[in-house]
């Protein structure tokens, strides 16, 4: 490479770190393409170098940013392991180049960043080729009520209730959470709730329902009207509740995996079972909860137990000192008699 090159190309750096200009105007203001900027940007953060550069050469500038190419053959370089790789980037503030660069440290003669990024992603397609979704640990805790009932037989008349199942799923890890209510109601609503964080033993810093009447009293695009006890609740517990958007399922799908996998391993298990009490239900409601959160997952390493320890505990906000107690509002008219 000319001499004349190398100018342009510390010219272009200065203006990308320094003015920090855009690629396009780089590109007009040095009289190169876009993809030229870009290959060069490339470059720079792949060498390691700092800016300002430290007092280089031409040629040695050259030699960093264009260095020969690694004698191991390309069939015998180290591949990086991408399970690890897909969970550490649920971890805040972890980059692909930071995960490249400790790739690079413990392989020196290992593949490029541009080639990491390429191959991450097309490992990363073949997991779920239907919907995929970046959550961060211990920002979303996501909450619905399953399809299906269970059924409660009263011992005395043989009447048959049918209970409402609670599921509430954590988005990185997707720890699960189940427990059968007599309703849907308000109270059975805020109680699911308040269980669920005990059992998770934090608070995470978003809560996801569906637009559920018992949470929210008018769904909206960007202003959910959230019912007032619901609202307090999330006071109570430092969180925020933005519930799911009308006919967006992509909003909810976790959720939707989590009643799912509920349904299918807990509720499809019970189903010969007789149960003559909600305590008695939930008591091998938890048994089964227990199993699915330590299943080994299909497609990735470990179990969400193990996600559960690694990503989002850690991430959770603590718990108040106290549980949240049930408070009802109510709106009430003063009489003509005062």
């Amino acid at each position: 490479m000319e001499r004349a090159s190398m100018r342009k190309i510390r010219e272009i750096l200065r203006l990308k770190f320094e003015t920090k200009l855009s690629a396009r105007k780089i590109a007009h203001s040095t009289q190169v393409a876009r993809s030229t900027v870009s290959e060069y940007e490339r470059r720079f953060i792949e060498s390691g170098l700092p800016w300002p550069l430290p007092q280089l050469s031409d040629t040695e500038l050259e030699q960093r940013l264009y260095p020969p190419q690694p004698t191991i053959p390309f069939t015998e370089r180290a591949v990086p392991d991408w399970p690890y790789v897909q969970q550490e980037m649920r971890r805040p503030g972890v980059t692909l180049f930071l995960l490249w660069q400790e790739y690079k440290a413990e392989h020196p003669d290992g593949f490029q960043y541009s080639w990491f990024c390429d191959q991450y992603r097309d490992w990363k397609g073949k997991l779920d080729l239907v919907m995929r979704q970046e959550h961060r640990a211990g920002e979303k805790l996501f909450v619905d009520y399953a399809g299906q009932t269970a059924e409660v037989v009263n011992r005395s008349t043989g009447e048959i209730r049918s209970a409402q199942i609670f599921v509430a799923v954590l988005g990185a890890s997707s720890y699960a959470y189940a427990e059968a209510t007599w309703s849907q109601q308000l109270p059975d609503w805020i109680g699911s709730h308040v269980r669920a964080f005990a059992f998770i033993g934090g608070v995470t810093e978003i809560i996801v329902p569906d637009n559920l009447k018992g949470g929210v009293i008018k769904a909206h695009r960007y202003e959910p009207d959230l019912n007032p006890t619901y609202l307090d609740l999330a006071n109570h517990y430092g969180t925020a509740v933005i519930p799911a958007r009308v006919r967006r399922p992509q909003d909810k799908s976790k959720a939707e995996s989590g009643v799912q996998v509920v349904e299918r391993w807990i509720l499809a298990a019970l189903r010969n079972r007789t149960f003559f009490s909600l305590t008695e239900l939930n008591r091998a409601i938890a048994e089964l909860l227990e199993r699915l959160n330590e299943r080994p997952f299909k497609k990735l390493p470990g179990c969400r137990r193990e996600a559960f320890e690694t990503l989002d505990k850690p991430a959770l906000h603590p718990l108040p000192e106290h549980p949240y107690e049930f408070a009802q509002w109510k709106k009430v008219r003063v009489h003509i008699d005062y």
